[in-house]
């Protein structure tokens, strides 16, 4: 008999689902979303925020430890670890973003491997086991999303990692353990955004932990106006579907995997502007002739936190669809370089700034599924050069092939781990389900190779 509350229909469809009801599909999507997180996670580990949140969580100390990536010599408390990899994973904003708005993976997976790390039950916790605790963490996300129309749109007021992936985390590691049934946007484009994922992985871990001493909540949070309620002006909570032939949401909505790291709204813009490009310029290694431009117009969605017409950072650069438009017109694409300091306040990027301006047409409303971006760039002359993009190479309608998520991958990861840990990373993920001890991924992401774990490294 199904709860007679929302919440409770959660908690006993999150009980009762198992891994036979994984499709073929959701199998790769995830593995694909797994691979990418952890390669933007690694790289993440470069980043001034993620030193400063590890060096913070050092004054922490258990007999439980867990592996900070990229660290072979600091594994701190598992929560910890889950906050210190979870803010790595999004202190780029090079992760993966789905619809309705949010980034699913960063808040769920961190979270996992920290726990099949640290908590060693009778059985070992298997690739397959760690499959479906992850596929609930993002079902659960979606699920929780798609009680408001509101959430369907690029989001006004608040970060969802901060809100649907505390609930995704808190799921999946209740999964794992076999346990029975919000941050403003103002600090977007700052150092504090990247904490809202690492939060979300950490608090999410903490309260699978403290279910499993017994610890009880409210039972109707996802019924309540003052619950989940109180994050969106239309919230209507619904029951899942039943269990027999359970209906995957990531099954019917993959998520978009980025090529650089930006805001997920930037990459049309830079799609847009490195098509003008090619069409201003006779070979990609001749320079824009930007003393004949009179004006750059960029037709976008009104994106006020993604309107920044002179970005002073790097984390601001991410979220300025003028520095995406700018720099894809002076180099003819966008990678892991173009948000260098050097990069951000070199004169030509500054001068093309000046020249530029947002229009927002009634028809393009800032929805990930449905945004568009039109570059218009008026020379001298008169003439005008334009390009449109309706969807970017790495949108869930023209997702990124196999041998380009393994170049970012590989790209993400080749300063960070040796060759070996990096290839036995991508093996263990592609046979995921397949993987007796799943823990072997902590030993990997250490940059340990696999003749520190022989007895692990075990297909079923």
């Amino acid at each position: 008999m199904w709860a007679k509350t929302v919440t409770g229909n959660f908690a006993k469809v999150i009980h009762g689902l198992n891994a036979n009801q994984l499709t073929d599909q959701v199998i790769q999507r995830s593995k694909r979303m797994i691979l990418d997180t952890l390669g933007v996670g690694l790289l993440g580990t470069s980043t001034e925020v993620f030193h400063k949140v590890a060096q913070y969580s050092k004054i922490y100390s258990s007999d439980l430890s867990s592996t900070i990536w990229g660290h072979l010599d600091f594994r701190p408390p598992p929560l910890y670890a889950a906050f210190v990899n979870g803010v790595a994973v999004h202190s780029m904003d090079f992760d993966d973003t789905w619809h309705p708005a949010t980034h699913p993976s960063g808040a769920v997976l961190p979270a996992l491997i920290a726990l099949s790390e640290a908590f060693p039950q009778k059985k070992k916790i298997s690739g397959l086991d760690l499959l479906l605790a992850f596929n609930v963490g993002i079902e659960v996300q979606g699920r929780l999303l798609h009680f408001s129309r509101e959430a369907r749109n690029i989001p006004r007021r608040f970060h969802p990692p901060a809100v649907v992936g505390t609930m995704g985390s808190a799921a999946a590691c209740a999964k794992l353990l076999a346990l029975d049934s919000g941050a403003p946007l103002a600090n977007a484009a700052t150092q504090i955004k990247p904490l809202h994922v690492g939060n979300a992985a950490r608090h999410g871990l903490e309260a699978a932990c403290l279910a499993l001493q017994g610890l009880q909540g409210n039972k109707q949070i996802l019924d309540m106006e003052s619950g989940m309620g109180a994050f969106y002006t239309d919230y209507n909570p619904q029951t899942l579907p039943t269990l027999q032939s359970y209906p995957w949401l990531l099954d019917q909505q993959d998520v978009a995997i980025k090529r650089f790291p930006a805001h997920l709204a930037t990459h049309w813009v830079a799609d847009a502007a490195s098509s003008v490009r090619r069409k201003l310029v006779e070979s990609s290694e001749n320079l824009l002739p930007t003393d004949k431009i009179e004006k750059v117009i960029l037709k976008v969605p009104e994106v006020t936190y993604v309107n920044r017409p002179s970005p002073a950072s790097e984390h601001e650069a991410r979220h300025s669809f003028q520095f995406v438009a700018c720099s894809a017109l002076l180099d003819g694409g966008m990678s892991v370089q173009s948000f260098a300091s050097e990069n951000i306040h070199r004169p030509a990027l500054r001068e093309l700034l000046c020249k530029t301006q947002l229009e927002h047409p009634p028809d393009n409303a800032p929805s990930f599924d449905s945004l568009y971006c039109q570059v218009n760039v008026t020379l001298r002359d008169g003439s005008t050069i334009s390009d449109r993009c309706t969807t970017f190479y790495g949108h869930w309608r023209k997702p990124l092939e196999k041998e380009d998520l393994e170049k970012k991958f590989q790209s993400n990861t080749l300063d960070i781990l040796p060759t070996e840990a990096m290839e036995g990373i991508i093996e263990t993920v592609y046979n995921l389900e397949k993987v007796e001890d799943c823990s072997v991924l902590s030993t990997f992401l250490a940059g340990q190779s696999a003749r520190a774990l022989p007895e692990k490294l075990h297909f079923l």
